[in-house]
């Protein structure tokens, strides 16, 4: 799966990289509401796309959310990872690591990373909020 090439995708088609333009273009049930444990989390529940945001976020980090859980809503469709990691010892890690990867790749254009050639990848990291695993994975 390259996340690149879904994210350029659907950037080209909707014309903005604001995740919530995107699941509204996509017809996608956003549902602000609050929640306790959890930032955020998506749900395919009979035919509709739902993603519910912790409406106490600020906004910049709702921005965040959204764009993580859009990515488990176009990268693992029917895979429940709420009940994957309440009711079964599945590991979950690596949903949640193609999720910060796509939210990363649609949040952060690659004109960023060219402006910031000269700074390390922690250095990347920490300025925009990433784990220096992800940006060393966005910047392959």
């Amino acid at each position: 799966m390259d996340i690149k090439k879904i994210v350029n995708s659907l950037v080209k088609k909707h014309k903005t990289r604001n995740p919530f333009e995107i699941v509204k273009g996509m017809n996608v049930i956003l549902v602000p509401v609050p929640l306790e444990g959890v930032r955020g989390f998506y749900q395919y529940f009979q035919r509709n796309n739902i993603i519910y945001i912790d409406d106490s976020l600020p906004e910049h980090e709702q921005i965040l959310v959204c764009a993580h859980e859009l990515g488990h809503m176009l990268l693992h469709k029917k895979a429940n990872a709420l009940f994957m990691d309440t009711y079964t010892g599945f590991n979950t890690t690596k949903y949640e690591m193609e999720a910060d990867l796509f939210a990363m790749e649609l949040l952060v254009p690659d004109e960023i990373f060219l402006e910031y050639q000269e700074f390390t990848t922690d250095q990347i990291a920490r300025a925009l909020g990433y784990n220096e695993e992800l940006i060393k994975l966005r910047l392959k």
